[in-house]
């Protein structure tokens, strides 16, 4: 007589998860230019900023190459921008799933998101190996605080991503207006620009930005001399904190009724 195994919930809820995972991967894999031009893309980004970056200020920008300043900028935001994107529709992309009870809106969230971590991680490895070989010198001079920032990126965007796809649940026309909410902080994190190079009367109207908060923080972390004018971890850390709470609270009370519209 077979032995039935019994597993624990965190142990069903971990292959689940990972089930969800590998279909993310496969789904991928089958567009021929679905992971590709997730690396691709951001690299033009890159290319095209430093043309335009290094016209305006040289090779060196506040004290740091023009290169790496607008590198952590461009993926930073897009790694923000693309979780945000997918996790979005995370709800009802693997509504067919949630018949099966072991199936929870979350795991398909964090499958997704986790995903989009592993592409970008990736994509550094990539751009490390291209720098390498181009010679190019880079200075990371604290990489745990830049994975730290990294990670917070991650909490933010998830966050974000999650509140949205609750909301597409109850009004689907969510998905109209989402470019017009998210276009915006791709011009206001400072991938082009640093605060520095803007009058300080003028601060508080960009420094409500997490994100640019965590731009500027990951080129400090990098480059001590490029400093952290007019941006806070402690800022960073309360947005993150307050986000990640937040969603989780609004999953908590609405994901079985937005399951069911």
């Amino acid at each position: 007589m077979a032995k039935v195994e019994k597993r624990s919930t965190l142990q069903i809820w971990g292959d689940v998860i990972f089930a969800i995972f590998l279909r993310e991967i496969k789904g991928t894999f089958n567009d021929k230019f679905g992971l590709s031009w997730a690396l691709i893309s951001p690299m033009i980004m890159v290319v095209v900023m430093v043309a335009i970056r290094g016209a305006l200020s040289g090779t060196e920008t506040h004290g740091m190459p023009t290169i790496f300043f607008v590198l952590y900028g461009v993926v930073l935001v897009q790694f923000f921008l693309g979780i945000v994107e997918k996790s979005s529709n995370s709800i009802q992309k693997n509504k067919p799933l949630y018949a099966f009870r072991q199936v929870q809106p979350i795991s398909s969230l964090i499958a997704i998101s986790g995903f989009e971590l592993l592409t970008k991680f990736f994509l550094v490895i990539l751009l490390a190996i291209i720098g390498y070989f181009a010679q190019i010198k880079a200075q990371i001079d604290d990489p745990l605080e830049v994975i730290l920032i990294i990670l917070r990126v991650w909490l933010i965007a998830t966050s974000f991503g999650l509140l949205l796809s609750l909301a597409k649940c109850y009004v689907p026309e969510i998905a109209k207006i989402q470019q017009l909410i998210t276009r915006p902080i791709f011009f206001i994190s400072g991938i082009f620009f640093s605060l520095q190079d803007i009058p300080m009367e003028y601060w508080k109207y960009l420094t409500w930005n997490p994100l640019l908060h965590a731009v500027e923080l990951s080129r400090f972390a990098a480059y001590p001399q490029y400093g952290d004018a007019g941006v806070s971890y402690f800022y960073l850390d309360i947005c993150t904190l307050v986000m990640t709470f937040f969603a989780l609270a609004c999953y908590q009370i609405s994901w079985k009724q937005a399951i069911s519209r």
